[in-house]
C-alpha cells in the first residue's frame, strides 16, 4: 500500500493520525529547522513538515516533481492556509521513501502561470498533464462521455463498435490510407466516420445505434479542429424522420449542457434556420447568434449608383446601431481586416447616420436622400447607425460580409456572454460547384434528396437540397446529420450526378449497395463532436486543451515523434518504394 490517504482528503478531524501519502513534490522550502514539502496527487496538496535532522538530510536532496512515499502523522498547523482544503493540517513526516526521481532540471514549471510554447508543452505532454487545469480538464472529459454513455443508453441506444481499418470513401477529407501486407498492392482506409457501417447495422435489423466513434481525417488544423482524429458521438435510427432525429440531438444537447454549466442553455426546440438564409442573413452556414447584426442584401438599392466601385456589384451591408459613436480609426481598422489576405475584399465601405439622420463620413457623397430613407425605412438604419457595405460577385460579397459581420461583434463586444445559443442549419444543397466547375456533393453523398428520384431526374442538380442538417452552437458546427438514402436507384443516379458510374458506386461502396437490395428501412442519424463539445463547456479556445494527446499545428505528435521514417524492411514487408522526387 504506498497510499492510506489521497492528498486532498485529510482534515482537521484526521489530526493525530498515522498516514501514507505517495505523489509528487510541488514545492520545497528549507527554512534551516525544518523542511516544507507541497506534496501534491490528482486529488489535492498536503503541506509535509521535516523536523528530524536525519531525514532533512535526505530532504535536501529531492527535487521538484520526483514522485515520493510519507510515512507520517497528521497535526494541526499553527499557521492555517485558508486557500487550500488541506489547510488546516500538515503531515510530519517519519520516514521518506523516493519512488521516481525527476531530473533537476523541468524543461518549464509545473503548474506556473509563466506561459510556455505549446510545442514544447506537446513535447512533453506527461508533464504538462500534471498542470492542473490541463489535467482537471482531461478529468472533465471522461465525465463527459460517462455522461453521454449513460444518457444514449436511457434513450434505448445499443453501443456497438465499428472497424477501424476500412475502405476508402469519399466524405469531404483526404483519407489516412493503411497498406495491406497480406494484399499486395492493397489499402485499408482509417475511417472518416463509420457512415456506411451504421447504415449496415439498420439494414441487419437493429433499432438503434451509437458509438464513441474515433474519426480520421486528413485535414489542416485549425483551434477549433483536431488535425487527424476526433471524436463524435455517432447514432443512428432506422424507421425515423429528420423531426426524430433532430429531437434526440436536443434531448442529448440540452441535458448535457445543463448538467455541466451553470451558463444559460437554449431550450429546445432549437431555431431550424435554412441554409440559403443561413448564407443571407450571416454569410456563414454556422451562425453565432449570441451576435445581434445581421447581414442585407442591397444591391437593388443601388442600382443606378454612380458609385463606380458598387455597379455590377452584389451589395451586402451590416447596418451596426449606435456604430457612429466610433472614431475614424475604428472603421480604418475595420478596412485593414476587411482587406487582410485572410479575408480578401477589394474595400470596407462605410458610412455613419448621424442624431440628426444625416449621412456623414466615408461614402456618404454617394448616399442620396431616396437612398437615405430607404436605408432608415427598409434597412434598420435609425439615427447614430453607422453602416458597413461590401461589393464582390454574390458569394464572394456573402463570405466577406459574413467575416466583417463576426469581426464587428468581436470588436464592439456585441456577443452575448455566459450563453449557449443553439440552431439547426437545414436544407443543404445536395450539390456544388468545384473550383474545377463540376459538380461534387455539397454535404454528406449518403443523404437523400427532398423530392427523390423524380428531383434527381428533372432539377438542376444545384437546385437539389437535401435532408442534411448541422447543429450549431456560439458560431461552431457541432454536429452533422441526415435522413439517409436507401434506395439503390437514387443511390446510383445520385452518384450520376456527381460524377460516379454505377460501376464505380458497386466498387466503392459495394456492401452498401449490395444491402440496399435486401429490404432496406428509412433510416436517419447525426454525430454530435465530442472534442467541440468539451472545448465549449470548458469555455476554451483551443480543441487542444480538451484532448491528452493532441498533435501541434502541423499534425505532428511530438511527444511520440510522429508521422516518422520507417525502414526499408517494413516498406518491404508492406509492398511499397518510396519516390519523394
Amino acid at each position: 500500500m504506498y497510499r492510506t490517504k489521497n492528498l486532498g482528503e485529510l482534515r482537521i478531524e484526521n489530526v493525530g493520525e498515522e498516514v501514507e501519502l505517495s505523489g509528487w513534490i510541488q514545492k520545497i522550502r528549507n527554512l534551516g529547522g525544518m523542511i516544507f514539502i507541497d506534496l501534491r496527487d490528482e486529488d489535492g496538496i498536503t503541506q509535509v513538515v521535516v523536523n528530524d535532522e536525519e531525514l532533512q538530510l535526505q530532504a535536501k536532496e529531492l527535487v521538484k516533481e520526483s514522485c515520493i512515499h510519507i510515512n507520517g502523522k497528521v497535526v494541526e498547523r499553527s499557521s492555517k492556509n485558508p486557500n487550500m482544503p488541506t489547510g488546516d493540517i500538515e503531515v510530519v513526516a517519519n520516514k521518506i521513501e523516493v519512488l521516481g526521481k525527476c531530473k533537476p532540471e523541468l524543461p518549464f514549471e509545473i503548474n506556473s502561470e509563466i506561459e510556455t510554447k505549446e510545442d514544447l508543452r506537446l513535447e512533453y505532454r506527461f508533464l504538462d498533464l500534471r498542470n492542473e487545469k490541463l489535467h482537471n480538464s482531461i478529468l472533465f472529459r471522461a465525465k463527459v462521455l460517462k455522461y453521454l454513455r449513460d444518457k444514449m443508453e436511457e434513450l434505448g441506444f445499443p453501443e456497438i463498435q465499428t472497424p477501424i481499418l476500412a475502405n476508402s470513401s469519399p466524405e469531404g477529407a483526404r483519407d489516412y490510407l493503411v497498406p495491406s501486407r497480406l494484399n499486395p498492392g492493397e489499402f485499408y482506409a482509417l475511417p472518416q466516420a463509420p457512415q456506411q457501417f451504421k447504415q449496415l447495422l439498420m439494414v441487419s435489423g437493429f433499432n438503434k445505434y451509437f458509438q464513441i466513434a474515433p474519426c480520421f481525417r486528413d485535414e489542416d488544423p485549425r483551434a477549433d479542429r483536431a488535425p487527424g482524429e476526433f471524436y463524435q458521438l455517432d447514432f443512428e435510427m432506422a424507421f425515423a424522420t429528420l423531426d426524430d432525429v433532430l429531437g434526440i440531438v436536443e434531448k442529448i444537447v440540452v441535458d448535457t449542457f445543463k448538467h455541466f454549466t451553470d451558463w444559460k442553455v437554449d431550450e429546445a426546440p432549437f431555431i431550424r434556420i435554412p441554409y440559403k438564409e443561413a448564407m443571407e442573413k450571416y454569410g456563414i452556414d454556422k451562425p453565432d447568434l449570441r451576435n445581434p447584426l445581421i447581414i442585407q442584401d442591397a444591391t437593388a438599392l443601388f442600382e443606378n449608383t454612380e458609385f463606380n466601385a458598387f455597379k455590377d456589384k452584389t451589395i451586402k451591408i451590416i447596418v451596426v446601431p449606435n456604430g457612429a459613436e466610433q472614431g475614424r480609426k475604428f472603421f480604418d481598422k475595420m478596412a485593414d481586416f476587411a482587406t487582410s489576405e485572410e479575408v480578401g475584399a477589394k474595400g470596407l465601405a462605410w458610412t455613419k447616420i448621424n442624431t440628426e439622420k444625416q449621412v456623414e463620413g466615408g461614402i456618404a457623397k454617394f448616399i442620396t436622400d431616396d437612398i437615405k430613407e430607404k436605408l432608415i425605412s427598409d434597412f434598420g438604419a435609425k439615427e447614430n447607425s453607422s453602416i458597413f457595405f461590401i461589393a464582390d460577385e454574390f458569394k464572394t460579397a456573402q463570405k466577406i460580409a459574413g467575416l466583417v459581420r463576426i469581426e464587428l461583434g468581436k470588436r464592439l463586444d456585441l456577443i452575448e456572454k455566459n450563453v449557449y445559443k443553439f440552431c439547426f442549419v437545414v436544407d443543404f444543397p445536395m450539390y456544388e460547384l468545384t473550383d474545377e466547375g463540376t459538380i461534387d456533393f455539397g454535404h454528406n453523398p449518403f443523404s437523400m434528396p427532398h423530392g427523390g428520384l423524380e428531383a434527381l431526374n428533372t432539377k438542376d442538380p444545384l437546385d437539389i437540397v437535401a435532408y442534411q442538417f448541422d447543429w450549431v452552437c456560439n458560431g461552431l458546427e457541432m454536429a452533422s446529420g441526415a435522413v439517409r438514402n436507401h434506395d439503390p436507384e437514387i443511390m446510383i443516379k445520385a452518384f450520376e450526378i456527381a460524377g460516379y458510374t454505377k460501376e464505380d458506386v458497386e466498387t466503392r461502396f459495394g456492401a452498401l449497395f449490395n444491402a440496399f437490395q435486401y429490404g432496406t428501412p428509412p433510416h436517419a442519424g447525426a454525430a454530435p463532436g465530442i472534442d467541440r463539445m468539451i472545448m465549449l463547456l470548458e469555455d476554451s479556445q483551443n480543441i487542444r486543451e480538451v484532448i491528452a494527446f493532441p498533435k501541434n499545428k502541423k499534425a505532428r505528435d511530438l511527444l511520440m515523434r510522429a508521422p516518422s521514417k520507417v525502414s526499408e524492411e517494413q516498406l518491404k514487408d508492406v509492398h511499397i518504394k518510396l519516390d519523394l522526387e
